[in-house]
């Protein structure tokens, strides 16, 4: 991953055993500091939202697993990528607010 890598999670206390620490000091880790429990600062979070909004837009909406299994993959491949650029950028910015 290289120098600058950073591990992003979200304080949820299974990511915070003491196995995870562990296993993270053991591969010279660095955790981001993250407040708890912050699904704005989450760039996963705004996909999801993303994601959602361009399904509810669809006409006709997704009937079955199958339909919506397919609305999500061609809505994924959708998405620009300078979106979720901008979102990963963004990281620092707003963790530092």
């Amino acid at each position: 991953m290289g120098a600058e890598f950073l591990f992003m999670d979200d304080n949820a206390r299974p990511h915070r055993a003491n196995i995870v620490d562990e296993c993270l000091q053991s591969e010279d880790i660095t955790r981001m500091n993250w407040p708890a429990y912050s699904p704005v600062l989450n760039p996963i979070d705004h996909v999801s939202d993303v994601l959602g909004r361009r399904i509810a837009a669809r006409q006709p909406s997704p009937t079955c697993l199958p339909e919506l299994r397919r609305a999500l993959l061609d809505e994924w491949r959708n998405i620009p990528q300078d979106q979720i650029d901008n979102l990963i950028l963004s990281m620092p910015k707003r963790c530092k607010a």
